[in-house]
């Protein structure tokens, strides 16, 4: 289908969407029973999670289910369990059902052709498209580089997406086009609402999340892979004022993934997909990991600041990712001076490897080097924004080993220089530069011509950047 055909029928489902909003905002309530069966073919398949969002059932040993939806349940929804291949509508992907009171829900599964133990997945942070001329720019720069990196992967190989919201900048005609952008990537895409994809004036919390729901289902859910276990959450809590909100995880979602994880091993592998930070920017994130604690391989996916930061807290390694958008589509980098970008992830058994793919430049770019001249002394400073603390980092002075880089906090000159100032950048002069803790440092002498920095990952890949010091 091409982009025009493709976004007419986005438009007719919006359309139903809006009339879905008039007639029935709070979905159905009349506590019918609701039953259905998981099949792949014939076969009926045994022990997949079934949901309501607040009560979680499995399937019997023929596929079978039955589940009282809470008055508040607007969807049913499926655990789509590994091996199978993701339902989904041009790539968006679908493993839910709406209630409509008719009390029966099949979900029909199709097997994977490899073994999903070995998989890959892609992190999208923020697109935040808030015009035609963002979305030309996302269709332009970000899309192809991604289809791009996917194909890197291989033929063969087993790609899913997540983006972890703020798909569009509170303009939610433009979800259409957020669909295009993914339906042209050609892997199925999970979605995270962000506070830019809520509905304001509306009411509060409860009737924040109308129109995504109508577009893309529950905002909170869970689906599997290999031996990794994927869960989305919202953590993005309305406080009814204009656009008011914090960062909150309901209780009735915190219920919901005890529930959850009841039916997933401890030694899995967990992928916790969200906007808001949780260990800056959720006010209850202790009752999070409390509801973690006996996982130890637990990773977050998270967005919504505009910058790159890799954290680790409470046994929960948080990847807080730099923006497909980078400062709202105002330049080549995010306020850190990070690139505009996505993550790129890979999934062996429970083990999980990632970079950080800047757009527009390959692989190997993972460090910016600047150089400066102060007093009588040379000045470097190193941006390597995947940055942890397993990482080493070391430099080299025309040729010569000269030890290890300082760590520090501060600012990355481009994203100065690009973002601060009242006239800075044009257009969305609200842009400013973010400090950042990934920058490393040293002094040399001003007889040096050449600066070479080094950063060695966890994994021992390497990754060098030089620069002349004239």
């Amino acid at each position: 289908m091409n982009r025009r055909s493709f976004l007419r029928s986005a438009g007719l489902i919006a359309g139903s969407a809006f009339i879905a909003l008039n007639t029935n905002a709070l979905g159905f309530a009349d506590n019918t029973l609701i039953k259905g069966r998981v099949i792949a073919g014939k076969k009926g398949l045994i022990n997949v999670a079934i949901s309501d969002g607040f009560t979680v059932v499995l399937t019997d040993d023929r596929g079978h289910y039955e589940l009282m939806p809470s008055e508040k349940a607007k969807s049913v929804f499926m655990s789509t369990p590994a091996g199978y291949q993701y339902r989904n509508d041009y790539n968006i992907a679908r493993q839910y059902e709406k209630l409509d009171g008719s009390g029966q829900f099949d979900f029909k599964l199709e097997p994977l052709k490899a073994n999903d133990n070995h998989h890959h997945f892609i992190i999208w942070a923020d697109p935040q498209v808030k015009n035609k001329k963002d979305v030309q720019q996302m269709m332009e720069t970000s899309v192809p580089d991604t289809i791009a990196t996917i194909r890197s992967l291989g033929k063969d190989a087993l790609v899913h997406g997540i983006c972890v919201g703020d798909m569009v900048w509170d303009n939610h005609a433009l979800f259409p086009e957020y669909n295009a952008a993914i339906a042209k990537l050609g892997i199925p895409f999970f979605q995270v609402i962000g506070n830019h994809d809520m509905d304001y004036r509306m009411g509060g919390d409860e009737t924040s999340d109308v129109t995504f729901k109508n577009f893309y289902g529950p905002t909170y859910y869970s689906f599997n892979r290999g031996k990794a276990h994927y869960i989305v959450l919202d953590d993005v809590r309305y406080l009814g004022t204009e656009r008011e909100y914090d960062g909150y995880i309901t209780e009735e979602q915190l219920a919901w993934l005890a529930k959850d994880l009841e039916h997933v091993a401890q030694d899995q592998l967990i992928i916790i997909n969200l906007h808001i930070p949780v260990y800056s920017g959720v006010k209850n994130n202790a009752a999070f990991y409390q509801v973690l604690r006996a996982y130890k391989n637990v990773h977050v996916m998270s967005g919504h600041t505009h910058y790159h930061d890799n954290n680790f807290s409470n046994g929960v390694y948080e990847h807080n990712h730099g923006t497909v958008c980078g400062a709202w589509w105002t330049g080549p980098v995010c306020t850190d001076g990070t690139p505009r970008g996505y993550g790129v992830y890979e999934v062996n058994g429970t083990d999980l490897k990632w970079y950080y793919k800047s757009t527009g430049l390959p692989k190997e770019n993972q460090i910016s080097l600047y150089v400066e001249k102060q007093d009588s002394q040379m000045r470097l400073l190193a941006n390597i924004w995947d940055y942890d603390p397993r990482w080493k980092i070391s430099y080299f002075l025309d040729g010569k080993a000269a030890g290890e880089l300082n760590k520090e906090t501060g600012y990355d000159p481009l994203s100065v220089d690009l973002y601060r100032g009242e006239n800075k950048p044009e257009g969305r002069h609200f842009v400013e530069p973010h400090q950042t803790g990934h920058l490393f440092s040293a002094n040399f002498d001003v007889s040096v011509n050449k600066v070479k920095v080094v950063a060695t990952d966890r994994w021992g890949n390497q990754y060098q950047s030089e620069i002349s010091a004239k």
